[in-house]
């Protein structure tokens, strides 16, 4: 119970702490706003000082900061997000539409990074110091090295361009997944892949392996039966840690490659001066934030009983 008391805590302290961050920043920007939120309405080709002016009036642009904050605290306690300030439409409305479609990107590039990144990370862990080992090194130092942009670009020029298997941009179809679900993919497998090198490493040195074989156990049922328990909990404990690298992803991913989802709207919304539409966003990934760490909370007390004594 206490657990969850304190996850309440913390929820609400980031929703504070996002909305007034958000709000801060939004309003510190240079430019005039009202002429930004009239061409996310209008299109820029359309907007004059007749339609900044009328825009400005209706939304009380010039009126005090703080009462603008305090409104949007007062109904976000109600749970109302309010409203988009270039759509119309309430902001809850808007991000339930795109949370779907980052949802399902991020979850194919977490399943796909689990797919190529812990395999090679423990045979590399296996095998201390062997071929397999010091190319995993070379290779993942060298994607992590590189923008997510652009390794996007480099597929996109690669799968899409030269060899035209895959298409560049797009959203609707399974084949629309790959381009940016690897790109999110690569950069999270280099990271698991040393991981689990590094706990199958320290794991395979310990005396329970070496018991475990001297009983007569295969290197293959040692790692069934005791490896993989334990290089899960460094694994899953990271994960929290790679939602903040993952949904700096999402958001440069979806860019490139024209994908309808959070990470996009929330580029676009800070473009158009949309502040509902950037602290409502921005509240969702700081809570989807909470809400991971305490899953894998329960996931690790599950797989390692020392951790809930």
């Amino acid at each position: 119970m206490s657990a969850i008391v304190s996850r309440l805590v913390q929820a609400i302290m980031v929703a504070i702490l996002i909305g007034t961050a958000t709000f801060v920043m939004m309003r510190s920007l240079p430019g005039d706003a009202a002429w930004r939120i009239a061409a996310g309405r209008y299109g820029y080709d359309n907007v004059d000082a007749a339609a900044a002016d009328a825009v400005r009036a209706e939304l009380d642009l010039d009126g005090p900061a703080h009462t603008a904050l305090l409104q949007w605290m007062g109904d976000l306690a109600r749970l109302d997000f309010g409203n988009s300030l270039v759509t119309g439409q309430p902001v809850v409305d808007e991000i339930a539409h795109q949370l779907g479609a980052s949802a399902s990107l991020a979850l194919v590039a977490v399943l796909l990074s689990l797919v190529i990144g812990p395999p090679l990370g423990i045979l590399a862990g296996l095998r201390p110091g062997g071929r397999l080992d010091r190319a995993l090194l070379v290779t993942s130092t060298g994607i992590k090295a590189v923008p997510q942009f652009l390794v996007a670009l480099v597929l996109i020029v690669i799968l899409a361009v030269q060899l035209r298997w895959l298409p560049a941009a797009g959203h609707g179809a399974a084949r629309h997944f790959i381009l940016p679900s690897l790109t999110l993919a690569l950069g999270l497998a280099a990271v698991n892949a040393r991981i689990a090198r590094d706990a199958m490493a320290r794991i395979a040195d310990m005396p329970f392996w070496r018991f475990a074989q001297w009983k007569g156990l295969s290197e293959r049922q040692t790692l069934l039966r005791h490896g993989l328990r334990n290089v899960s909990v460094p694994l899953i404990t990271y994960l929290g840690l790679q939602f903040v690298t993952l949904v700096e992803g999402v958001i440069i991913v979806e860019s490139v490659f024209g994908w309808p989802g959070i990470g996009h709207a929330l580029v676009h919304a800070i473009f158009s001066r949309d502040v509902p539409m950037v602290q409502g966003t921005a509240l969702v990934l700081g809570l989807g934030f909470v809400l991971v760490n305490a899953a894998i909370d329960l996931a690790i007390r599950h797989l390692d009983p020392r951790a809930a004594a």
